[in-house]
């Protein structure tokens, strides 16, 4: 079992920036490939990010290539996801997620945290 606790949302302006945190407990977090999945209000939930084990491979979205950045820190069990040059539709519930491959499929996802909501909008 592993728990996933996500931090870090908020209200931010267009343009501007912030960092989501998932802590785990539980069974061993450097075991995990951990996602960021998402859902704005009357969408699909969809992939945002992904991360190995190691961190040695990453995955984006292509909706958020080269804004978002994923990274993990084993020691702390913590993946974070920073988020800069925010658009009015990256607003969604955010949740991480862990499992055993990167991948865009939620359902290949074992555990899932609470979320957190962003909200972009000036």
């Amino acid at each position: 079992q592993v728990w996933l606790v996500e931090s870090g949302g908020g209200l931010v302006q267009p343009g501007g920036s912030l960092r989501l945190s998932c802590a785990a407990s539980g069974r061993s977090f450097s075991a995990y490939a951990m996602g960021w999945f998402r859902q704005a209000p009357g969408k699909e939930r969809e992939f945002v990010a992904g991360i190995s084990w190691s961190g040695g491979y990453t995955s984006y979205a292509d909706s958020v290539k080269g804004r978002f950045t994923i990274s993990r820190d084993n020691v702390k069990s913590t993946v974070y996801l920073q988020m800069n040059s925010l658009k009015p539709e990256d607003t969604a519930v955010y949740w991480c997620a862990a499992g055993s491959a990167v991948t865009g499929n939620a359902l290949s996802y074992d555990y899932w945290g609470q979320g957190t909501q962003v909200t972009v909008s000036s």
